[in-house]
């Protein structure tokens, strides 16, 4: 795997790889490029396609539900980037979960009707964008969205009482229209074959595979110092089942290095052993140090596709993870 997504090229050319142009051709093919991302708010893997689309069409303007210009790169804040009405609601940027039955409403609100080429990076509503007759709508689908076809998933998340009472009524809307925006894109392209079996399954649409950028260059690169904890790296939020990793690591009085952070780390962490340290959100340096002296990576959530263990694996960290989804297809048994 490398870090480019240089066959979504050939997908946007309708070519196969070996007569696609080059990206100066696709960029005067299409001079007038939006990017549409679901939100800006923590940074993640769906981002790091969100910056290649961005290094892969310079020229491109951004829309997205909800922005938080603080933790991105000058790559994000030195553009135009188009946030929807939704941006405006205070609190916005914290609890934009909550904002889901809104966000169909806020992508069909954007005006794409100067663009030539329309990508949307989407986990549940940016693929709904309109795009009018002539403009070409790629949707690089990270997921069908979970919280409306994944029983259960929002089993974790603080949504209140009635809330959650309202819960069936408001998931079956929310597929009737994750199902309904489907129909827009031209192509849709997965991010893993269990991505785009997810995509034929829900939705009856065929995609083509594109694996997210790895930098595994840069990790192939790292000395290994092995130390005796385990690592759980990445946003803590309650569908990558942190707590799973802590509480086994508790119960064997392991040493665990959680770093990052998210809206779970307060559950979290009322789980933990005296052996689990909590770093928060680390630095590039910090993360290399930690890869480079991690016993094993502990990867106990069903993703998609799954960045993380790529690059762990690339720096020879081994790696244990729930046997499902996208780490199937990139951690060998």
């Amino acid at each position: 795997m490398s870090r480019g997504l240089g066959s979504l090229g050939a997908v946007t050319a309708g070519a196969n790889p070996v007569t696609a142009p080059s990206l100066d051709g696709l960029r005067e093919r299409f001079r007038r490029v939006a990017v549409v991302h679901d939100w800006l708010t923590i940074p993640g893997g769906s981002e790091q396609v969100v910056l290649e689309l961005l290094e892969m069409f310079p020229q491109a303007e951004l829309f997205t539900s909800v922005y938080d210009p603080g933790p991105w790169p000058a790559q994000i804040k030195n553009r135009t980037v188009h946030s929807s009405f939704l941006n405006r609601i205070p609190g916005a940027v914290r609890h934009y979960p909550k904002l889901l039955p809104l966000m169909n409403r806020a992508f069909r609100s954007f005006d794409l009707s100067s663009f030539d080429l329309v990508l949307s990076s989407s986990h549940a509503c940016a693929k709904n964008v309109r795009t009018p007759p002539g403009t070409l709508h790629v949707c690089y689908c990270h997921t069908p969205m979970r919280y409306a076809w994944d029983e259960g998933f929002l089993d974790g998340e603080d949504v209140g009482g009635l809330t959650r009472l309202l819960l069936p009524p408001l998931l079956a809307r929310l597929r009737r229209q994750d199902l309904a925006g489907a129909g827009g894109p031209d192509v849709f392209v997965a991010n893993s074959r269990h991505v785009a079996n997810r995509i034929e399954r829900y939705y009856g649409r065929s995609a083509e595979v594109v694996h997210p950028p790895v930098d595994v260059e840069h990790f192939l690169g790292l000395r290994r110092t092995p130390e005796d904890f385990y690592l759980v790296f990445g946003r803590v939020v309650p569908y990558k089942r942190v707590d799973l990793a802590v509480a086994a690591c508790a119960g064997l009085s392991r040493q665990l290095r959680v770093a990052g952070g998210g809206r779970a780390l307060e559950a979290v962490s009322a789980g933990a052993g005296e052996d689990t340290r909590f770093l928060g959100k680390v630095s590039e340096a910090e993360r290399d140090r930690l890869l480079g002296g991690a016993r094993a990576l502990l990867f106990p959530g069903e993703e998609d596709f799954g960045i993380v263990p790529v690059e762990a694996q690339a720096a020879g960290v081994p790696v244990i993870a729930y046997g499902v989804g996208g780490a199937a297809e990139s951690v060998l048994d």
